[in-house]
């Protein structure tokens, strides 16, 4: 390949991975990550005692990072962890990061806990009876992959496959004694995957693609929660631009043969705000239930970088 060829494969590579983490002309969208409360999942703001953002890329410490995104949160033995993705600049590539609290309102980062050849992104992390499971973003790969916690929360082992194909942030959850899977064939479509466990073998639902056509609502937006007998799910809204906000959806039927959603419009849903480290956009939700009853949540948001900054 001759050096102008080499250079031009370059750019082209650049350029996809700055619109996944949403570049713009004017320079790339900066994500960090902020702790959300309120009374329900749809009822959500900034917690009056967490110093948003909770963590940022400056938080991280063994990889240069250029942002933070995309978190995932489990409480474990009264110790919150959280997972997300840490876009390395040195590998221009993600990782999925460690961070831990007490509270979950003061956090410390701790570390790259899943580096693979490829880009990782979006770690959807779950139990299942003892064991933990991770289902990150590994469209790269060419497949979803399934890992398992070794020694939770810092040791990882890869499972095996459990799809073919670039999906986008595949959101794993069980009900009604199954296990299910949303992802993404792209900004616009949604497809939905069932299995009777999380090892799978995984089938596409009859009712798939259950979105075609929409930007505002097919992507996933975060873990799907159940709350006062509704399931919930959180989808991005990348209208007009990617990342802009999230949008609630409640799954009023899902069956082995049939799928039917509505959007919740009492619903109070975090997006831009005009101002500060989430002032162009936010595009993920991951809600928790306390033993008050109330919730937590963390979420990503975004500002601009602007040029010579």
């Amino acid at each position: 390949m001759t050096a102008p060829a080499r250079h031009a494969l370059l750019a082209t590579c650049l350029a996809a991975l700055c619109a996944a983490a949403g570049c713009t002309s004017t320079g790339p969208q900066i994500w960090s990550i902020g702790i959300y409360a309120g009374s329900a999942p749809t009822d959500l703001a900034p917690h009056p005692d967490a110093k948003n953002p909770v963590l940022t890329a400056g938080d991280v410490t063994d990889v240069p990072a250029q942002f933070v995104a995309d978190p995932f949160m489990v409480c474990d033995n009264g110790t919150w962890h959280m997972f997300f993705e840490v876009m390395n600049t040195r590998t221009r590539q993600g990782d999925i990061g460690l961070a831990t609290s007490d509270d979950g309102l003061r956090w410390r980062y701790r570390r790259i806990v899943l580096d693979e050849p490829f880009h990782l992104s979006y770690p959807c992390v779950f139990r299942c009876a003892d064991a933990i499971y991770m289902v990150p973003e590994t469209h790269q790969a060419g497949a979803v992959r399934l890992y398992r916690a070794e020694r939770f929360p810092e040791r990882w082992s890869f499972v095996g496959v459990l799809l073919t194909g670039g999906w986008l942030d595949p959101t794993v959850f069980a009900h009604d004694g199954r296990w299910w899977m949303f992802a993404s064939g792209g900004d616009a479509t949604l497809y939905l995957f069932c299995a009777e466990r999380p090892e799978g073998p995984w089938r596409m639902h009859p009712r798939s693609p259950v979105v075609t056509g929409d930007a505002h609502r097919a992507r996933p937006g975060g873990r799907v929660v159940t709350h006062d007998g509704r399931l919930l799910r959180w989808a991005q809204d990348d209208l007009p631009t990617y990342g802009r906000g999230v949008r609630a959806f409640e799954i009023v039927r899902l069956t082995t043969e049939d799928y039917e959603e509505r959007e919740v419009t009492d619903v109070t849903t975090p997006g831009a705000t005009g101002r500060g480290w989430n002032a162009e956009g936010m595009h993920h939700v991951d809600a928790q239930r306390l033993s008050d009853g109330r919730w937590i949540a963390c979420v990503d948001g975004c500002r601009q970088q602007r040029p010579g900054r």
